[in-house]
């Protein structure tokens, strides 16, 4: 490999560098938790589009799925362009100056200039832009890597370029992580525009040193109706002589299956472990950093796997590994609390002042909100104990009543004085809910878990395994469940940038490197 290919290499890694910052700090990690506050600053819990009442959370999936959709759509057709005209570096340029640029004007929305109602619609558009430009430019992304060296360099390639994109996200992760913590959530504009610039800013050395590949018998520019219409004509036709490509459409198949899965697992583990094991979002974010770091120097790993075993063999053990890490999530099971401190709801008798003291513990304040619903169950037992429950009014919704736990202006809890009172029938009804509760009297201790706690195991088929778990191994050692996701997370980080990497080079082994561009876009289709 000559300098000036090695420098080619370096361009297209630092492409990938530089746009996963756009992929952890906004799309994983802030950018949504800001958008449901703008959403419920501006609306309360719902609003109504094209006369449909959605929630926060509706809108965001639609405004994901819509411009994953287009893209997945148009990505074969714009592909049959690119094969037949030098226009894949032109493309990648004008699709990552529309997703930077949307993802610098996220910024937007922390200013003046958009008006507090609009402010999540802002996000929502700019979004779904940024979204349409990172996706769209991954199809022309992705077909630059045949040109870029042969079938025996293309694993070091592609992994390199992956460990490139995982270190940079996780470095401007770390820097935008450590702003929000220290500083506070009015940095979190800054972090937007940061994220553009940082993808737009290391963009330029992929269009500086990487050339547009070379087309011997280039097309004739046409028309848009007739460019379009020839894209069609020549998808429908790669779709007809399927048989000619048979092994290629079989891994298609199989990508679109495994990495599903794999993506499932990314896309929901941030449900996953708040709603289910009781994360905090402090958990998670220090999950996401830790698999970055490991996913960086794990795809460098698994390019020596390639090259002493096979890029197939590497890429099974990577499936292997993925399968194993979805198997043993099975044993999360969250330790029982030890102590009346480690529980959500805290009654604490003062005898000298003859009165409890109520607090709920800081992590619930985040990450085990009341639900914000008017008419959830919660909120009219919430109202129903008000006087003895520490509960505040919601002020950021207007329209309605809602409580949420008492909390002071930097999020941390407050405790409060609820008298001399009876708690049986509070504890009646907690023990009924998601909640744990403990009051404690001098030494004694009356604790309990409410039946949908985390804690609380044993109503699913395959809970027994968790509760086999927990008792043999996690209680024991007590090894908490923040530990555990972060284990398994770490584990599956070792694979998942060796899955992709030699997933989109096997895939690029396979395909005419004449047709890159058409095939990497029944790539990106799949991948969707």
């Amino acid at each position: 490999m000559t300098e000036a290919d090695k420098k080619a290499v370096r361009g297209y890694c630092m492409y990938d560098w530089g746009k996963s910052a756009f992929e952890t700090s906004v799309t994983t990690a802030i950018l949504p938790p800001w958008f449901f506050y703008l959403f419920l600053e501006a609306n309360g819990l719902t609003t109504t589009l094209a006369g449909i009442e959605m929630s926060a959370t509706a809108i965001w999936s639609y405004s994901v799925g819509i411009a994953t959709l287009i893209v997945a759509m148009l990505s074969p057709s714009f592909g049959v362009i690119a094969d037949r005209r030098m226009i894949k570096m032109w493309w990648l340029r004008i699709l990552t100056y529309l997703g930077a640029g949307a993802t610098f004007l996220l910024a937007a929305a922390g200013t003046g200039l958009i008006p507090i109602s609009m402010k999540w619609a802002w996000l929502m558009i700019m979004f779904v832009l940024a979204n349409i430009g990172l996706n769209g430019a991954g199809v022309f992304y992705n077909a630059l890597l045949p040109h870029l060296g042969d079938e025996t360099e293309m694993d070091d390639i592609s992994n390199r370029a992956f460990a490139y994109g995982y270190f940079g996200g996780g470095i401007l992760l770390l820097v935008h992580l450590a702003m929000v913590l220290m500083i506070g959530s009015e940095t979190i504009p800054l972090v937007m525009a940061t994220s553009g610039i940082w993808w737009f800013g290391f963009a330029m050395f992929t269009f500086k040193w990487v050339a547009e590949p070379h087309i011997e018998e280039e097309m004739e520019m046409t028309s848009f109706i007739e460019s379009s219409k020839f894209a069609m004509r020549e998808v429908l036709s790669t779709l007809k002589k399927r048989k000619d490509f048979r092994t290629l459409f079989f891994f298609m198949l199989a990508y679109f299956f495994y990495i599903d899965g794999i993506n499932s697992v990314t896309a929901l583990a941030g449900v996953f472990g708040p709603a289910v094991l009781g994360l905090t979002t402090t958990d998670l974010i220090l999950a996401i950093l830790a698999i970055q770091f490991v996913a960086a120097p794990s795809a460098i790993g698994f390019t020596k796997i390639a090259e002493k075993y096979s890029t197939k063999s590497a890429l099974q053990l990577s499936l292997i590994v993925a399968t194993l890490v979805g198997v043993l999530a099975l044993t999360f099971a969250p330790l029982t609390p030890d102590s009346h401190e480690e529980y959500d709801l805290q009654y604490t008798w003062d005898a000298e002042n003859e009165t409890y003291h109520a607090i709920v513990l800081s992590s619930s304040i985040t990450d085990g909100q009341l639900a914000q619903d008017p008419d959830n169950e919660e909120q009219e037992w919430a109202k129903e104990f008000r006087e003895i429950l520490p509960v505040q009014v919601n002020d950021k919704i207007n329209d309605v009543e809602v409580l949420e736990w008492a909390k002071d202006s930097d999020d941390q809890p407050i405790s409060i004085d609820v008298g001399n009172v009876s708690l049986e029938a509070l504890k009646a009804k907690i023990a009924e809910s998601r909640f744990s509760m403990s009051v404690k009297i001098g030494d004694d201790v009356d604790s309990f878990a409410g039946v949908d706690h985390p804690t609380n195991l044993g109503d699913g088929p395959l809970d027994f395994i968790a509760e086999t778990a927990r008792d043999l191994v996690w209680q024991p050692l007590g090894i908490s469940v923040t530990i555990q996701f972060m284990m398994l997370g770490v584990m599956f980080g070792s694979i998942m940038g060796g899955c992709q990497g030699l997933s989109r080079s096997l895939f690029g082994q396979m395909i005419p490197e004449t047709r890159s561009a058409e095939f990497f876009g029944f790539f990106g289709f799949f991948g969707k």
